[in-house]
């Protein structure tokens, strides 16, 4: 029950991780500084949480040397994660961008369960369980279209509109790679805070050469304005959020904890919306949305008890 609770917890946040990075952004006038902020303020939460726990900063390098290179990986899936969403909103529109990453993410999931990938857990994959995958993608689906409304944030013609569907899908795949590899990774150097450490650094190098090669530095000099000192701390959440990952990741399998996570972030998007927190849109919650998250509760279910 406490992992189930720290998933749904950890997702929870995210919402609000989105709605302050949204902020950081609009000071910043770069979403890729933004982003190399948030990295790094989660890189500074992870170590000083390691260390005011007892922790040090040593890793066993003679045992990661034996290791797979993948286990190096999660940071730059996390990278292509976030730089494809950013590509994603403009092609497909809002309800597709959430709608075909989450299916990359749980289909992949299940896999790593299935075949026990990244040397994961073995969960066979049954009736029930994929009937529980489709449930909570029909559930975010249905909670996508309810928040969107009647609007159209997109032309969307041409031929390539499959190949963007299938990028988002892709880049989904690549999270829930992410959390397999950092939840092995978080295994062999015996905690989850040091595999989120690398995975955080290893993101902040990309960002950094990112940036560089798009001369995105000091595109923020006339955003002065009036800001909360909070636009600065959304990185502590996604720090929580990866360390989640890692941990939970060992214990019920790559499959269970994105999906778990993915109930807890919609569930937090909602609420964020319906009471308008931290200066988002008011967007109140109606029965569509409701329907959509009992569907994904519903899926989840399936999925922990098959």
């Amino acid at each position: 029950m406490i992992p189930i609770l720290l998933g749904f917890i950890a997702g929870f946040g995210i919402p609000l991780q989105t709605s302050v990075n949204s902020k950081l952004r609009e000071r910043l006038s770069s979403p890729f500084v933004a982003s190399l902020v948030s990295f790094l303020v989660a890189l500074v939460f992870l170590i000083a949480l390691l260390l005011l726990t007892g922790g040090n900063l040593s890793y066993p390098m003679d045992k990661l040397v034996k290791e797979p290179f993948w286990i190096w990986l999660g940071g730059l899936c996390g990278i292509i994660y976030l730089t494809g969403n950013i590509l994603l909103f403009g092609k497909l529109g809002s309800v597709e961008t959430v709608v075909m990453p989450v299916l990359g993410q749980i289909l992949m999931g299940l896999l790593i369960d299935h075949f026990g990938l990244f040397y994961s857990q073995v969960v066979p994959l049954g009736a029930l369980r994929l009937a529980g995958a489709l449930l909570v993608i029909s559930g975010v689906a249905l909670v996508a279209v309810a928040k969107k409304g009647n609007r159209d944030e997109t032309g969307r013609n041409g031929g390539d509109i499959w190949l963007w569907r299938f990028f988002g899908i892709g880049i989904g795949m690549l999270l829930a790679i992410q959390t397999a590899t950092n939840g092995y990774l978080g295994k062999i150097v015996e905690s989850p805070v040091k595999a989120s450490i690398v995975s955080f650094a290893t993101g902040s190098v990309i960002i950094t050469v990112l940036c560089t090669l798009k001369r995105e530095w000091g595109k923020g000099k006339g955003n002065k304005g009036s800001y909360p000192f909070w636009i600065w701390l959304g990185g502590i959440q996604g720090g929580i959020y990866n360390l989640a990952n890692v941990y939970l990741s060992r214990i019920i399998g790559t499959g269970m904890t994105v999906v778990l996570l993915l109930v807890g972030t919609s569930t937090g998007g909602l609420l964020v919306d319906h009471f308008a927190l931290l200066g988002t849109p008011k967007n109140p919650i109606n029965v569509k949305k409701l329907s959509g998250m009992a569907l994904m509760v519903l899926g989840a279910a399936l999925i922990k008890l098959f």
